[in-house]
């Protein structure tokens, strides 16, 4: 019999992977080409060059017991200076290689960061619609997840409610920009007045409070725009990062925390970090992919892949009769649901083998997300579709 906790995971288990594995049933009968399948966050756009060559580079020219071996449980010391490095040159920071944990992606940072700070019962505070494992993650410690309600006319965070839901149980806030599901950038005037409330919390009930900023998306950005990096806001912030889009390497698992010598209790955070990271069984970050990243961080993936993708299928929703807030980041589309049961809706596109994520996975129902990290040739294929998906719902 499996434990009281898993069995509660396995029941609520992800929407997401559900409808992906629901796509490769579908290819099987109807043919890939006939299927449209815009579950997954999986990147299409390849990585850049400098990742198979960073490869080539530490394989054949280091030392192999550097390349295979076990290391610090934060990672390479030389690898963590250089990205130390690295972000003081982006965001004028003035970090060291003590303030970088290398970390299996930005779900393992996120879990060692919990395990860190988490007592049973205390609180970590997120924002509507959000990322679904997050529930999961602050789960895993016994914590309690709350979910401050979507501000559907923008998506930016709906701070009035959030004031209202810190408590003297509020140990962190989860701040996720660009964000997964809507591609909407928290603006400078949103962290900045998101940092005084923390800050005004934090006196009133004489605890640290916590944001942990998990930033996936960060290089995924159109027109121009920035995102505020949060150390500089506010001081109890911890930074978790992943080259998975990026780089487009999420199967490689890598990524890092910044746990800034500014936040509260650094010294202990910092080396109960180290210890999470190896008792959680991850023991240290794959070591060939973090030298490789170290001789890579100024790749970047060619975004304007994903901006032709998002143009053509915006603009084409639009016109059939969607509704949505258009994406500054990341790769996803947040689609308000032709009917109030999104659950409901997304399967009526299955039958136009329209594969699209409920909101209700994302604590925003009503909405569906789509992710267009896909093919430009299958977005065009789908666009027929759409369309008739809409057309069944005009001629209800």
């Amino acid at each position: 019999m499996i434990s009281n906790k898993m069995m509660e995971f396995v029941k609520n288990s992800s929407a997401i992977r559900a409808m992906f594995e629901e796509g490769k049933r579908l290819a099987d009968i109807y043919g890939a080409d006939n299927v449209y399948d815009f579950s997954l966050g999986n990147p299409s756009v390849l990585p850049p060059v400098e990742v198979k060559e960073a490869l080539l580079k530490v394989i054949n020219e280091e030392d192999p017991n550097m390349v295979h071996g076990y290391m610090n449980n934060s990672g390479y010391e030389d690898v963590r200076s250089r990205i130390a490095s690295f972000i003081n040159e982006q965001f004028q920071t003035d970090f060291s290689l003590n303030n970088i944990i290398m970390t299996v992606g930005a779900a393992g940072g996120l879990n060692v960061i919990f395990k860190t700070l988490l007592n049973p019962g205390d609180e970590v505070i997120t924002f509507a619609p959000f990322f679904g494992e997050y529930r999961n993650y602050v789960g895993n410690y016994d914590g309690n997840l709350v979910v401050v309600s979507p501000n559907t006319i923008d998506f930016q965070p709906n701070l009035e409610e959030f004031e209202e839901r810190i408590t003297n149980k509020t140990k962190a806030v989860i701040v996720n920009t660009p964000n997964n599901p809507t591609g909407v950038v928290y603006s400078e005037e949103t962290i900045k007045a998101l940092a005084a409330i923390l800050n005004k919390k934090q006196k009133e009930y004489g605890n640290s409070i916590y944001i942990i900023s998990d930033e996936p998306y960060r290089e995924l950005v159109y027109d121009g725009i920035e995102v505020p990096y949060l150390t500089k806001y506010y001081s109890n912030t911890i930074i978790g990062y992943s080259w998975s889009k990026s780089l487009s390497i999420p199967g490689e698992r890598i990524g890092y925390l910044v746990i800034p010598s500014e936040v509260d209790d650094y010294d202990n955070i910092i080396s109960a970090a180290n210890v999470a990271n190896r008792i959680l069984g991850f023991v240290n970050a794959p070591s060939l992919i973090q030298r490789a990243v170290s001789y890579c961080l100024d790749a970047r993936v060619d975004v304007e892949g994903y901006n032709r993708n998002r143009e053509l299928l915006y603009n084409s929703l639009l016109s059939y009769g969607y509704e949505c807030v258009k994406p500054e980041g990341a790769f996803y589309l947040f689609v308000k649901s032709l009917e109030e049961d999104d659950k409901a809706f997304a399967k009526v596109a299955k039958e136009f083998n329209i594969l699209i994520v409920p909101g209700s996975s994302f604590g925003c129902p009503g909405y569906c997300r789509i992710a267009y990290c896909v093919s430009h040739e299958m977005i065009k294929r789908s666009l027929p579709k759409f369309k008739e998906l809409a057309k069944r719902y005009k001629d209800r």
